[in-house]
């Protein structure tokens, strides 16, 4: 048997029973990190006052999945195998679909089991809900794709909910502002933390707050969809040189629209 068991955002409290029975019942605990498992067992059983018994930790991620499945039989599959990511549900933006795609093909027994989905989370705290959404997992990190990624995203009139690294996320809303600096955005920070926080506004206003406040921490984006947009629409100099950014961030801005760079862009702000 195979379960697929999704673990708390950050906050243990989160957990459910059918979760916690599943854990304590397996005998193999396939996992991005053995050791992000084998402490989030710990502390659970701390928690709760709990045991889970012996296990076997086996590790399973983006990386080794496929060579993973090649040197299994299903036979691996008559223990109690539990499938688990780092935080929230396996398969969304983490290991798992190759695993259900296995199972189908061998005829393995699995159930997946509700729980913590930080995208989920995040669309309903936005409330943005009155209408369709689509989620699109984390971006390509840089060049043409990512920009034609983001471009019909933006494009679209659904609502999109993205992932993004912190050391990302000022560049993603630079790129948005490039486009779009009016577009609504609601931002989820460190979901079910200490130290989560919201906020919410225009792509604009969101970048001039971010050059000062701390952008440490995992992040959902969502991004309000359009009800009519063109297809081309891109800001010009004029408009880039009306907003009310530093001259460092307008100089990247106009920097993405012309052929000068960032450095000469700056110094043509300081001498105006």
């Amino acid at each position: 048997m195979l379960i697929f068991v999704p673990t708390p955002l950050g906050n243990l409290e989160d957990i459910t029973f059918r979760a916690l029975n599943a854990l304590k019942e397996a005998d193999i605990v396939l996992c991005e990190d053995t050791r992000v498992a084998r402490k989030l067992l710990k502390l659970l059983a701390q928690k709760l006052e709990m045991s889970f018994g012996d296990k076997e930790f086996v590790s399973f991620h983006e990386h080794n999945q496929r060579d993973f499945l090649k040197k299994i039989s299903p036979g691996f599959f008559s223990k109690n195998v539990v499938h688990m990511s780092d935080a929230g549900m396996p398969g969304i933006s983490d290991p798992g679909s190759e695993l259900v795609a296995y199972a189908q093909e061998h005829g393995i027994p699995y159930t997946v089991l509700p729980g913590p989905t930080a995208f989920v989370t995040a669309y309903v705290a936005s409330g943005f809900g009155s209408r369709e959404f689509c989620f699109f997992g984390f971006l390509p990190h840089k060049g043409k794709e990512r920009s034609e990624a983001l471009r019909k995203i933006l494009e679209q009139k659904s609502d999109a909910i993205l992932y993004e690294a912190p050391h990302r996320l000022l560049r993603l809303l630079e790129e948005i502002v490039s486009i779009d600096p009016n577009r609504e955005l609601f931002l989820a920070k460190e979901l079910t933390k200490m130290h989560e926080r919201y906020y919410k506004g225009s792509a604009a206003e969101l970048l001039k707050r971010f050059q000062s406040d701390s952008i440490k921490g995992e992040w959902v984006v969502v991004i309000r969809g359009s009800l009519e947009m063109p297809k081309e629409l891109r800001l010009t100099q004029k408009d880039i040189l009306a907003l009310p950014l530093p001259k460092k961030e307008k100089a990247k801005l106009l920097a993405r629209i012309s052929d000068k760079s960032v450095k000469e862009w700056y110094a043509t702000l300081n001498d105006s």
